[in-house]
């Protein structure tokens, strides 16, 4: 029975892998989609995973649900729409390895699961997942905001921990003043939050880690807050404490994936120890360094699920004092 379910979307990242004479740039089409991608990343470290979301009646379609059986997802929650295709996303790769996203989503069949289908898929389970994780892109258009919330709503009632990455692509919201107030809506429901230091600053206002995961506490009485920092690391709120965690330094590739897996990374752990309850700030880290290693070592192949490492491969780097 899956322990962490993801719901969202799931996509195919066309993804820059090189470019010929004449600015003819050469793309790679990476099943993806940050809840799959969470999905896939915790699976590949040890958790029983599953994924609720919607995908075209194509080949792309096809290609994702054969991708995340393959790495050992439950997909009896993926539903395939006859309104819309596979959604793309076009990854090009800029100067440093940084993402530039563009969508093809218009609409996608992402957007188009229902509340009916996302509660018929939550409620297929025989035992209670421990989490349900989900992210800001499904709630960019209806029904699939509708789908996500109300899913998410149900989840908490029944004591399931909920996960949440506002992960922002200011392409697919109208303006940024829609996408805060959306992005916010989710956050009374959250026990971890997971976001990258400019989601902070929309959210909180703050661009401070501490100052930002402060506000963000206080107001939504979340109990876990990791703001990611790129090159820089991972900052935490647990409860009254706080603390950093080291980049793992590796030739970057391609950071596409790389927040995905740190997430993925630290959900498998967690439910290792039980989630929330009784974990210690000291457990805590030893987490946010196994997630940290896994991140890297994403970042150093390209494509996101195809880079994701396997649990031999992060515990290999892993200190010994440090695993769980």
């Amino acid at each position: 029975m899956p322990e962490i379910v993801t719901i969202g979307e799931a996509l195919i990242d066309l993804t820059q892998t090189g470019e010929k004479p004449g600015h003819i740039r050469q793309y790679a089409a990476f099943p993806g989609g940050a809840p799959a991608n969470v999905a896939v990343a915790a699976a590949r470290l040890g958790a029983s995973t599953a994924f609720i979301g919607k995908v075209g009646r194509d080949a792309f379609g096809s290609s994702i649900r054969q991708v995340l059986k393959d790495n050992q997802v439950d997909v009896s929650g993926l539903r395939q729409s006859d309104e819309a295709l596979t959604t793309l996303a076009v990854v090009s790769i800029e100067a440093g390895g940084e993402r530039v996203f563009s969508f093809y989503r218009a609409p996608g069949a992402d957007t188009c699961l229902t509340p009916e289908e996302a509660l018929e898929a939550l409620e297929h389970y025989p035992q209670k997942p421990r989490f349900l994780h989900f992210g800001s892109v499904s709630l960019t258009a209806d029904p699939a905001r509708s789908a996500t919330l109300c899913a998410a709503r149900k989840a908490r009632e029944e004591g399931l921990l909920i996960s949440y990455d506002p992960n922002y692509r200011a392409s697919l919201w109208p303006d940024q003043a829609t996408a805060v107030e959306r992005m916010r809506e989710p956050l009374p429901l959250c026990h971890l939050l997971k976001l990258a230091q400019e989601e902070l600053e929309l959210l909180s206002g703050q661009a401070d880690p501490e100052a930002g995961s402060l506000a963000l506490a206080e107001a939504y009485s979340i109990p876990l807050i990791v703001v990611t920092l790129g090159g820089e690391g991972s900052f935490y709120r647990f409860g009254g404490h706080c603390g950093h965690i080291a980049a793992q330094k590796v030739e970057v590739a391609d950071t596409n994936g790389a927040g995905d897996t740190f997430l993925g990374a630290l959900l498998s752990r967690l439910v290792l120890s039980g989630g929330l309850e009784g974990l210690t700030p000291k457990e805590l880290e030893s987490h946010l360094n196994f997630a940290s290693r896994a991140a890297a070592l994403t970042c150093t192949r390209p494509g996101a699920i195809p880079a994701m490492p396997m649990l031999g491969e992060v515990e290999a780097q892993v200190p010994q004092g440090e695993q769980s």
